[in-house]
C-alpha cells in the first residue's frame, strides 16, 4: 500500500465516531440478514409494531407536522426570520442553493408519484370530502390531496432540522454538524457526545439508511418498467442487480466529486430537464383544464388545509383506515427523511438567515412542486376520466411505476418523453443517494462537513446494495415491510423535530427577545405591589398632596 492510500485510511479510521457508525452498520447489516434468514417473521414483526405505530401515534404525528408548518411560516413572517447562520456569506447562489435542497431531499418522489398519486384519490377520495370516486367531483379533490401532501407539510419537517443543526453548528462554538445538534439547548453542549446523543444520531442512521434504500428501490424498479414496457425489456433479478449498481456507480463519482463539482451541477441539470417536462406537459396536455383545475384545487387546499392537517377519521366510516394508509404515512416518511435531508440543508445553509432557509425549505420548494403535481399529474387524471389514456391496471394493481410511461405514450413524440423521464428519474436518483450518503458519513464521522471517500463509498454500496436486494428478495411484501419499518424509525423522529423546533424557540427567546409575552411576564395575579392595596378610583391608587 502506497503512503497516499495508508493516508486515506487513516484519514478513514481518525474521522469516524465508532459507537454510531457500528451501531448504524450493524443495525443496516442486521436488517438485511434478517431478510434473509426468515423474511416472514420479520414481516410479521414489523408489520405488528407498525399497526401500534398508527393506532397510537397517528394524532401525534398530525399535530406536530401541522404545528411545524406554522412556526416555519412565522419565521418567514416574523422577526426571528432575520438571525442568521454564522457569519460568513452564503456558499452558494441561491439558484443553487434552492437546486441543490430540492433535488437532494425530495424531487426522487415527486417524479415518481407526479404522474399517478392522484389517480389512487380519484378512485378512493379521502372521506373527509364526502365525494364518491370514479367521477367529475373527485378530480378537483383528487389535486387537491395530492398537493397537500407533497407542499407545505412533508418539506416542513425537512427544513425545521436543517433550520436547527445549521443554527446551533454555526452559531455555537464546538456543537458540530450532527442530527443531535438540533437538540444542544436541552440536552446541553456539553452532551453531545453523550449517551443520549448517540441514541438520536444511530437511530438517524438507521433511518435514513432504511428510508432512502426503498426509495431508491423505487425509483429503480421505475427504470426497470419503463424499459420493460417501453421495449419489452425483462431484466430479471442479474439486471436488476446491473442497473442499480451502474446508477450506485453514477452517485458514488458525483459523491466523490464532492458537493461543489458534483451535486450543485447534476442538480442543476434536473431542475432544467424537471421544469422542461413540466412545461411540455403543460402545453401538449389539456392546458386550460390544467389551469381551472389548479386554481380550484391551490384555493381548495388553502381554506381545507387545517381541517385536512388535524383529520383523523374519527366516526367517519374508513375514515381513519384512509389516514392511516395515506397521510400518516406520508408524513411518517417524510420525517425517516428528515435526519438526512436536515443535515444536507444545514450543510448548505451556512451564511443565509432564518428567513431564507424557511422560505426556501417550504415555499419556494412548494412553488416548484404545485405546478408539476397539477400539470403532470392533473394531465393523467383528464386522460383517464375522458379514456384517452387507460390507467386502471396502474390503480387496480398498485403499480405506480408504469403511470409516467402510460402517460407519456399518449403525447406527440411520445418515446423522446419516455426517454427524457427515465433520464430524469436517473438523475434524481443519483442526487437523492449522493446527497444521503453525505449526510450518513457526516453522521458517522461526528459531523465532519467534507467525510473521507472511503466513508462515502462504504455507504454508498451499502445504500445501493440494499435497494437492490430489497427489489430482488423482498418482492412486493419486502419492500412494503420496509416501508412499515420505515414508519417505525420515522415516527420518533416526530418527537425530535417537534424538540427541534422546542429549541429554535427557546433559543431565540433567550437571545433575540419573546414576540408574544413580555420577559418578565405574570400569569396569574399583578406583575407589581403598589402602596395601597386598594385603588381609591378608577384611576387606580390617588395621589397624595403634601399640601
Amino acid at each position: 500500500m502506497s503512503d497516499a492510500e495508508e493516508g486515506v485510511v487513516d484519514e478513514f479510521f481518525e474521522e469516524i465516531d465508532p459507537v454510531v457508525f457500528a451501531f448504524g452498520a450493524l443495525l443496516t447489516v442486521g436488517v438485511i440478514a434478517a431478510f434473509f434468514i426468515n423474511q416472514s417473521a420479520v414481516t410479521e414483526t414489523i408489520n405488528t409494531v407498525y399497526g401500534w405505530v398508527v393506532e397510537y401515534l397517528n394524532w401525534a404525528l398530525l399535530v406536530i407536522v401541522f404545528l411545524i408548518v406554522l412556526f416555519l411560516l412565522f419565521l418567514i413572517i416574523g422577526p426571528w426570520g432575520k438571525i442568521k447562520m454564522g457569519d460568513e456569506e452564503p456558499e452558494y447562489s441561491f439558484l443553487s442553493f434552492f437546486a441543490m435542497l430540492y433535488s437532494a431531499g425530495f424531487a426522487a418522489g415527486v417524479v415518481f408519484w407526479g404522474p399517478t398519486e392522484a389517480l389512487f384519490y380519484y378512485d378512493n377520495p379521502s372521506p373527509l370530502f364526502g365525494v364518491e370516486g370514479g367521477t367529475s367531483e373527485a378530480v378537483p379533490i383528487a389535486i387537491q390531496q395530492t398537493l397537500f401532501h407533497w407542499a407545505l407539510p412533508q418539506l416542513a419537517v425537512f427544513t425545521i432540522m436543517g433550520l436547527a443543526i445549521a443554527y446551533f453548528a454555526y452559531n455555537y462554538e464546538n456543537v458540530p454538524l450532527r442530527v443531535s445538534s438540533a437538540l444542544t439547548p436541552i440536552i446541553g453542549a456539553e452532551n453531545l457526545d453523550g449517551p443520549f446523543a448517540k441514541v438520536v444520531d444511530i437511530l438517524a442512521v438507521f433511518a435514513t439508511i432504511g428510508g432512502v434504500a426503498t426509495s431508491l428501490g423505487f425509483i429503480g424498479s421505475q427504470f426497470i418498467a419503463g424499459l420493460n414496457y417501453q421495449w419489452g425489456i425483462d431484466l430479471g433479478n442479474v439486471g436488476i442487480l446491473l442497473v442499480v449498481t451502474t446508477m450506485t456507480l453514477l452517485f458514488t463519482i458525483s459523491m466523490v466529486l464532492g458537493v461543489d463539482r458534483g451535486i450543485r451541477r447534476l442538480s442543476n441539470f434536473n431542475m432544467v430537464l424537471f421544469v422542461a417536462l413540466m412545461l411540455a406537459t403543460f402545453i401538449l396536455g389539456p392546458t386550460l383544464f390544467l389551469l381551472l383545475l389548479g386554481s380550484q384545487a391551490m384555493g381548495g387546499m388553502i381554506a381545507d388545509f387545517t381541517s385536512m392537517s388535524l383529520y383523523t377519521g374519527t366516526g367517519t366510516d374508513g375514515g381513519t383506515t384512509w389516514m392511516n394508509d395515506w397521510t400518516v404515512f406520508y408524513w411518517a416518511w417524510a420525517l425517516s427523511w428528515s435526519p438526512f435531508a436536515g443535515l444536507f440543508i444545514a450543510r448548505i445553509s451556512k451564511g443565509r438567515t432564518v428567513r431564507e432557509v424557511a422560505f426556501t425549505g417550504i415555499g419556494a420548494t412548494s412553488a416548484a412542486t404545485i405546478p408539476w403535481f397539477t400539470f403532470v399529474g392533473g394531465t393523467a387524471l383528464r386522460y383517464h376520466h375522458t379514456g384517452t389514456a387507460d390507467f386502471s391496471t396502474v390503480v387496480a394493481n398498485n403499480t405506480p411505476e408504469v403511470s409516467g410511461f402510460i402517460l407519456f405514450e399518449a403525447f406527440p413524440f411520445g418515446t423522446v418523453f419516455m426517454i427524457a423521464f427515465m433520464i430524469l428519474v436517473t438523475t434524481f436518483f443519483i442526487t437523492s443517494a449522493d446527497s444521503s450518503t453525505l449526510a450518513v458519513s457526516m453522521m458517522t464521522t461526528g459531523g465532519k462537513a467534507r467525510p473521507s471517500s472511503i466513508n462515502r463509498v462504504f455507504w454508498g454500496v451499502v445504500l445501493g446494495l440494499t435497494a437492490a436486494i430489497l427489489m430482488i428478495i423482498g418482492g412486493e411484501s419486502g419492500t412494503g415491510a420496509l416501508q412499515n419499518a420505515v414508519i417505525i424509525t420515522g415516527a420518533p423522529f416526530a418527537f425530535v423535530c417537534f424538540a427541534a423546533m422546542l429549541s429554535l424557540i427557546k433559543d431565540f427567546s433567550s437571545s433575540y427577545g419573546r414576540v408574544l409575552l413580555q420577559d418578565e411576564t405574570v400569569l396569574i395575579g399583578s406583575s407589581r405591589k403598589t402602596d395601597s392595596e386598594s385603588p381609591a378610583g378608577p384611576g387606580g391608587p390617588a395621589e397624595m398632596d403634601d399640601d
